[in-house]
């Protein structure tokens, strides 16, 4: 058979129509970029404070610094302690296992999966502020006698009492690939908000500057907004890869990792700087990274000790490379860029 795979006739990437793929940095630029003297010093302070009010109730952290607390233990038996003493939270993000038999969870049946996400969902709930958001990441399972490929949002959106204000699409290019189905190549995040009438959702922080004619007026002004379009609900973030030649240099040994520009954009929307941002299955910390390179204090909950290890090796090196980054020459790039 002819190869138009390495046709340029048909082939956009090498025709040069599409981006070439390129190894990530260790975080993004935005990430990396050091707090103002002011909000450092307030991160620290509420850092302190919220750990010593945590004690009590979770014990002490794994691991703590201004802007990162990290606990080694089981998520839902640490919220049923603080649930009902303390409403921190503005901004949970979590994506938790999907029960497809990965080496870090225990396989059941899906009922039982379900009813016990609807426990911690609603832990979740009461440890969320009045104006705060939860970010669900979800895959797929199989439903058997149903279905193969059944998203788990299907079967959660429903299982507490947030208010579901939209699902997201997240698409990315590398993944499983298959004979007889489509290839899968999207996750759903689903937006929850607590109250529907007041919610923090910063739009202008996260406008997407690529507008294809960011010139076009209409009666003489212009169309689009200056800082860029609304990014939608659907967003193309490549996977954190693996390989020689498309490795990720903010890779971990974490199987399930989700990328830090997607978290990046949910904690610049749903929550300001010195808030509380949590993640109940923070396993690489993926959202603490975010969290605390944004100016917020990540509470997180990890099950496995060697994922806190691991988390606490990330976040070192990601100090390391925020303190590069602060050094750098006027216009020199992030290191691996």
């Amino acid at each position: 058979m002819k190869r138009r795979i390495a046709d340029k006739r048909y082939n956009a990437y090498l025709a040069g129509g599409r981006p070439q793929h390129r190894p990530t940095t260790v975080a993004p630029p935005g990430l990396l970029a050091p707090l103002g003297d002011e909000l450092a010093a307030s991160v620290a302070r509420r850092t302190r404070h919220l750990a010593d009010t945590l004690a009590p109730l979770a014990g002490a952290p794994f691991f703590c610094r201004p802007g990162f607390i990290l606990y080694h233990g089981d998520c839902v038996a640490a919220l049923e302690k603080i649930a009902d003493r303390t409403a921190p939270v503005a901004l949970t993000v979590t994506s938790p296992p999907y029960n497809i038999g990965k080496d870090y969870e225990q396989k059941t049946a899906w009922h039982r999966f379900v009813d016990w996400c609807a426990r911690w969902l609603g832990l979740v709930h009461r440890v969320t502020r009045e104006d705060g958001a939860l970010w669900l990441n979800l895959g797929y399972f199989e439903v058997p006698g149903r279905g193969l490929c059944v998203p788990i949002a299907y079967l959660l959106w429903d299982q507490s009492d947030f208010y579901l204000l939209q699902e997201v699409v997240w698409h990315y290019s590398a993944g499983v690939t298959t004979r007889r189905r489509l290839s899968p190549r999207n996750e759903k995040w689903l937006f929850y908000v607590k109250n529907p009438g007041a919610y923090t959702f910063n739009l202008d922080d996260i406008r997407d500057p690529n507008v294809k004619y960011p010139n076009q007026k209409k009666n003489g002004r212009y169309r689009c907004h200056p800082l860029g379009k609304n990014p939608s609900d659907v967003w193309h973030y490549p996977k954190v890869t693996t390989g020689t030649k498309r490795s990720s240099r903010e890779r971990t040994a974490h199987p399930a990792q989700f990328p830090l520009g997607v978290v990046e954009r949910i904690v610049r929307a749903s929550s300001n700087p010195g808030e509380v941002v949590l993640d109940p299955f923070a396993g690489a910390c993926s959202t603490g990274i975010a969290a605390c390179g944004l100016g917020r204090i990540f509470v997180g909950f990890e099950i496995r000790r060697d994922y806190c290890e691991l988390s606490v090796e990330r976040f070192r090196a990601f100090e390391n490379e925020r303190r590069r980054y602060a050094d750098r020459r006027p216009g020199e790039a992030p290191a691996g860029g």
